[in-house]
């Protein structure tokens, strides 16, 4: 384990850690591709975005309760099998960095769909300023999360809101090794599209993969012009092993 690997994966008491590492990863990326893809799919996969040593350091952090605000059993509130923890602030360095890194390349292609769809919300260039609504509304806690799931379990269909105030895309990181640590577990993302049948996709992940993805919904060119699908994801049942994820989601919740 290097320095610089540790030194990712510690907390910072700043809102806005990103360094120059995280803005040069996410920076590499095909930014037109992933517009594309989200528009055309809702989704859309960034390869490596974490190392496999990242992959098994961010893992391991799940059984360190410092690093959490609260515990989460799904069967508990009918959302699945399984469980998960949100960070609490200050959140690691790395996934505090790419908070803010991919933030910068998301917000103008939420801001596009809203005025496609007329709605009236924009989003500030920087993540910072988009907390401080999000504080000013009083949604206070950060909203990313570990989740960890094993042999039976899965996760139900569902949208990450949190308070009136939502980003609409947001990022899940597979952390875990198809095939070596886990079986079945695929990322589904699920379309429900006005007076049609619900369409579903399975993405399939390698290990440090992420997946940009809507929350809500997203806008469609239709006929007669412009319109609004619903979205929602969630996790098939995991066959074999243990499956980590980790998810950044943009805004702050209630």
């Amino acid at each position: 384990m290097n320095s610089r690997t540790m030194n990712l994966l510690d907390t910072n008491p700043s809102l806005e850690p990103s360094t120059q590492s995280e803005e040069h990863r996410v920076s590499r990326y095909d930014w037109r591709r992933i517009d594309a893809e989200l528009g055309s799919y809702g989704a859309a996969v960034l390869e490596e975005l974490f190392t496999p040593e990242e992959c098994q350091l961010t893992a391991a952090l799940y059984s360190k309760e410092e690093h959490f605000r609260s515990h989460i059993i799904m069967a508990r509130h009918g959302f699945g099998k399984g469980e998960y923890r949100y960070f609490k602030y200050p959140l690691p360095k790395l996934i505090g960095g790419l908070r803010t890194a991919l933030y910068s390349h998301l917000a103008p292609i939420a801001n596009q769909w809203n005025e496609r769809m007329a709605e009236e919300t924009r989003y500030p260039a920087e993540h910072g300023d988009f907390l401080k609504r999000c504080h000013d509304q009083g949604q206070l806690r950060p909203t990313p999360l570990l989740l960890q799931y094993v042999a039976g379990d899965y996760n139900c269909l569902h949208q990450d809101l949190y308070g009136d105030l939502a980003f609409p895309l947001q990022v899940a990181v597979l952390l875990s090794e198809p095939g070596a640590d886990f079986t079945g577990g695929e990322f589904v993302l699920a379309e429900q599209r006005p007076r049609m049948q619900t369409r579903a996709e399975v993405i399939p992940l390698g290990q440090g993969d992420a997946i940009a993805f809507a929350v809500h919904h997203r806008p469609v060119q239709g006929t007669r012009g412009v319109y609004r699908v619903n979205l929602r994801h969630g996790v098939s049942r995991v066959r074999s092993g243990r499956r980590h994820t980790v998810g950044i989601i943009f805004h702050d919740g209630t």
